[in-house]
């Protein structure tokens, strides 16, 4: 092919802001739209909303928080490996019916150590047991708020402890919770061993969020990032997590590939790959990975991502996604495709839904809300948060020093650092998306997000036209007058 050539081939690699929907006949009131699409092959969501893996926007507080909103948290892989297998954990301990990754102490342990452990887990109260891991007895905040430190734990413990077995029901667990005015209740099994706990606080949150995604076991669904060459890390957080993404610019890449295979023959949970951005990439993660659960697409589109100014290179993921779709669906495969990258509001994700997206992952808009890591702080009179990109220099630097497996190929920063306005909680940001989204389906006649594949249909809108549909010719409040 010649070089004139590559002009005439190009593709449109159209984003967000070159199309819309097109309104069409429909039976469908907003009210009527129902969400729910899946995150991989095994994992479903009651909303269609990922946080990016990202150290301003996922740890444990957003994680807990979308997955009892009916979406889905990723933790950022910019810490050491045990860091990321406990903010897991935490997730995984904030709801369940009955907690299977106890924490137990020792009789001879101090109120001090007691002390520690509670802020470290963030937990209230530990069944007590001997070298025979048999229960003696709990201790709980209530024992030690105005014990000395230097006591020990069996100078303090609640000797006569009130357990259940393992074939207790809900109902009789709250029963049992009631009756003897207590807060956990240990489950043993049939020489006293501590297999699990229920406590009153998650069987009052099982009533609290309706939406929330749980596993089998009633704990909240968890995601977590992993470099495609950290199998450790990934083996590590397989025990905690359900769904394994993997975390890299540009996936399409032999070393990366053979990487995940590696990771997929190693672990149980669900693997997500990526970044991808081309219908080839695509046909290769399906037809030479066997077994992956789900592909994140799109390179280059996110708010803080330079990747595409830096080296030109790019796929933005409105483009992405519609070649990722295709391949999927050509292939027959049940995967899922993960839009990532650029989404700004509830128009954007009913657009990315349109041409082939099972789920949508954001950063920015995220970032902004309550639960995120990012500082929160005052800048003339209006609040913000930090946000940065995992390619920028902070994250870069950061990373490099927790995880041996990020030494750069790259000398050069793909990402920036800034400040993204305060949302609110991000129960507030999911009711606006889902109502948003829903309007949208309305207007499509589209009752789910399968048929938004099929009945949704886009036209191409100009620069001048762009301008046209958004609010023009008013003075909006907080605007600078002409």
């Amino acid at each position: 092919m010649g070089f004139r050539e590559k002009f005439k081939n190009a593709d449109h690699a159209l984003t967000f802001n070159d199309v819309l929907l097109l309104p069409g006949w429909t039976t469908v009131e907003p009210s009527d739209a129902v969400v729910g699409s899946r995150a991989s092959k095994n994992v479903e969501l009651n909303v269609p909303f990922i946080s990016s893996p990202m150290d301003t926007v996922t740890e444990s507080e957003m994680s807990i928080a979308l997955a009892r909103h009916g979406g889905l948290g990723v933790l950022h892989r910019n810490c050491s490996v045990e860091q990321e297998v406990e903010i897991a954990r935490a997730v995984k301990r904030a709801e369940a019916l009955i907690i299977r990754d106890v924490i137990t102490v020792r009789p001879g342990s101090t109120v001090d150590d007691l002390l520690a452990l509670m802020d470290r887990h963030k937990i209230h109260g530990f069944p007590v047991v001997n070298e025979n891991d048999s229960i003696v007895g709990i201790v709980t905040w209530r024992d030690l708020r105005l014990a000395d430190r230097s006591l020990k734990v069996r100078d303090v413990m609640t000797k006569e402890v009130i357990t259940a077995g393992e074939n207790i029901t809900l109902e009789e667990a709250k029963e049992i919770l009631h009756e003897h005015r207590i807060e956990k209740l240990p489950i043993v099994d049939g020489k006293g061993r501590v297999t699990g706990l229920i406590t009153m606080k998650d069987i009052t949150l099982k009533g609290t969020y309706p939406e929330a995604i749980r596993d089998e076991e009633g704990r909240l669904i968890c995601a977590a990032a992993v470099s495609p060459f950290d199998i450790e890390r990934a083996k590590a957080l397989d025990e905690y997590v359900d769904i394994i993404v993997t975390d890299v610019a540009h996936f399409h890449n032999r070393n990366c590939f053979e990487g995940a295979g590696r990771i997929l023959k190693e672990v149980s949970a669900d693997v997500v790959v990526g970044n991808i951005g081309t219908y080839e990439a695509a046909e290769d993660c399906l037809t030479k990975l066997e077994d992956v659960a789900g592909l994140r697409v799109g390179i280059g589109s996110g708010s803080i991502c330079t990747t595409s100014v830096v080296t030109k290179a790019g796929a933005p993921t409105l483009y992405a996604t519609s070649q990722a779709a295709d391949a999927v669906r050509d292939y027959g495969s049940e995967v899922s495709v993960i839009a990532d990258g650029g989404i700004r509001n509830p128009g954007d994700i009913a657009v990315a839904l349109a041409v082939g997206a099972s789920c949508t992952m954001m950063g920015n808009v995220f970032a902004g809300t309550s639960e995120s890591p990012g500082r929160l702080v005052a800048i003339e009179g209006r609040y913000y948060k930090e946000y940065y990109g995992m390619g920028s220099a902070a994250a870069r630097q950061k990373r490099f020093a927790q995880d041996r497996y990020s030494r750069p190929s790259k000398t050069v920063n793909e990402g920036v650092e800034g400040w993204v306005p305060y949302r609110g909680s991000v129960s507030d940001i999911v009711a606006e998306f889902v109502g948003g989204l829903k309007a949208a389906m309305g207007y499509v006649g589209a009752r789910t997000i399968p048929d938004m594949w099929e009945r949704a249909r886009l036209a191409l809108v100009t620069e001048r036209g762009s301008e046209e549909i958004n609010p023009h010719d008013v003075i909006l409040p907080g605007s600078k007058r002409p």
